[in-house]
């Protein structure tokens, strides 16, 4: 495996490396966020532990180059989230710590929606939403055609299921039979104008993937065994089929202050609260 970190032996040694990485990459984004007074930090801790999981049990890549052709491609449909991303590619190696303090701040490499021009490890810009799951497909076909077995790991919204070009991609997928792609999609129910269900529901989410040709797992985003799992289910599918592990996901997840919070798409955090929720993550880790 190309990633910096040897893969433990056991399933239990997978599950205790991507839960202190995700509580790591917790602390860097509440960091990030009160450095910068804002972002989008609920959904950020949010998708934590599925992006631990990907980052230090899935993806193949070099932390010091990478460009390197060899990578597996993890693709950011939501650029908004560039900040859970940040924390990853700091948990990767591709990013120093240190890097993050300047968050959101003129000339920094890491702006507030992710930009592939300027971050080291950002495959795509983040803009419109429903764009990923296209130049995913576009990606993984052309891979294919090169003879490159690198995957490609888009991670989307649930918003962005209710985007015709999100279908549109997946049909397109499944025509070409792109076994080399994965979707990720962070059911946290909620998008910019309220809740997902009552904006445009997309239930029954898993029969609307099969029925696209796609082999649909779904999961506890939370969950980090269920993570491990889900992605094993799906490396072992049928291999010239497309898989989307779908998972529900808790906005604020770690910090009990956050996550029982009345919901918005943009989360106020007030001066003080910052500490607090750091102080609720040690203990909810320790436990």
């Amino acid at each position: 495996m190309a990633a910096p970190h040897a893969a433990p032996s056991s399933f239990d040694e997978r599950v205790d490396t991507a839960r202190q990485a995700a509580h790591r990459m917790r602390h860097h984004i509440l960091n990030m966020g009160e450095a910068q007074g804002q972002g989008y930090v609920g959904q950020a801790l949010g998708v934590a532990d599925l992006l631990a999981v990907v980052y230090r049990d899935r993806l193949r890549y070099r932390a010091d180059d990478p460009e390197w052709p060899g990578r597996d491609r993890f693709l950011l449909s939501i650029g908004h989230y560039a900040i859970a991303l940040y924390a990853a590619l700091a948990e990767a190696g591709t990013l120093d710590v240190a890097e993050l303090e300047t968050y959101g701040a003129d000339g920094s490499r890491l702006p507030m929606s992710g930009m592939a021009s300027y971050t080291p490890g950002m495959e795509i810009s983040g803009g419109s939403l429903g764009h990923g799951l296209t130049v995913a497909t576009g990606m993984a076909l052309g891979l294919r055609h090169q003879g490159n077995p690198a995957q490609v790991y888009d991670l989307l919204s649930d918003g962005e299921l209710n985007e015709g070009s999100t279908w549109e991609a997946a049909m397109g997928a499944a025509h070409h039979r792109l076994g080399n792609l994965t979707a990720i999609v962070d059911l946290n129910g909620l998008q910019a104008d309220g809740p997902t269900g009552t904006v445009l529901s997309a239930e029954p989410v898993v029969d609307k993937w099969r029925a696209f040709g796609w082999y649909p797992v779904r999961v506890d985003g939370n969950d980090v065994p269920a993570l491990l799992r889900g992605f094993e289910e799906l490396a072992a599918a049928p291999a010239d089929q497309p898989g989307v592990l779908l998972c529900d996901t808790r906005i604020g997840r770690g910090a009990p202050l956050l996550e029982t919070r009345e919901k918005a798409h943009f989360m106020r955090i007030e001066e003080h609260e910052w500490q607090l929720c750091r102080d609720q993550l040690d203990e909810v880790n320790d436990r």
